[in-house]
């Protein structure tokens, strides 16, 4: 059991080890702010105190944080009928502003190509997208936001941004910040080094 493992959102609620709580802090009870990351690297430095936790201490947490906004299901889209790899969809339409091939929205959206298909499938069955042949070369497939895709992402991206807003409001705005200039970082290098496709 790694920290990795404890942001799985099928080990529910309760985090790593299905469920299982963590080892009691030192004090006694399960420490003031403690997470369950931090009770992973204490179970871990009980069996072998000789390994350098740091960076589960980071890629743990980053990816529980990401499990929990997962399970969350951002509220605004889910009233929308839309989950958040198809509102990426449309949300890349609507802020480049022009007709874009599936192959650049799979990049654009860091997608794999079957993944963003899929999409565009379930989007144009709904209206909110369009897809025709581009007229120099019939093999090309273009895809543009419908009138009713575009008012759409319109409406919901303040929704969507408010609650976003509301999610982060026990940070304090300087952290926030701080928090989105280190995370900036880290992204750069693991996309220069991983780059990649997410489903």
């Amino acid at each position: 059991m790694t920290a990795a493992n404890a942001a799985d959102p099928d080990d529910g609620p309760g985090g790593a080890g299905g469920g299982a709580p963590p080892p009691a802090a030192p004090a006694g009870g399960r420490a003031a702010g403690d997470d369950i990351v931090a009770g992973v690297v204490r179970q871990w430095y009980a069996v072998r105190p000789d390994v350098d936790t740091g960076p589960m201490e980071i890629i743990g947490r980053i990816n529980r944080c990401a499990a929990l906004l997962q399970q969350a299901e951002d509220a605004p889209l889910r009233h929308a009928g839309l989950n958040r790899a198809e509102f990426d969809v449309l949300g890349t339409l609507r802020r480049t502003g022009h007709e874009l091939t599936p192959g650049e929205l799979a990049r654009e959206t860091f997608s794999s190509g079957a993944a963003v298909t899929k999409r565009l499938k379930q989007l144009g069955e709904r209206g909110l997208v369009e897809r025709r042949a581009d007229t120099r070369d019939r093999r090309v497939v273009l895809v543009r936001l419908t009138d009713a895709g575009r008012a759409l992402v319109d409406a919901l991206l303040p929704e969507q941004l408010s609650y976003e807003a509301a999610v982060l409001s026990g940070v304090e705005a300087g952290r926030r910040d701080d928090l989105a200039r280190l995370l900036g970082e880290l992204l750069v290098q693991l996309e220069g080094r991983l780059g990649l496709p997410r489903g």
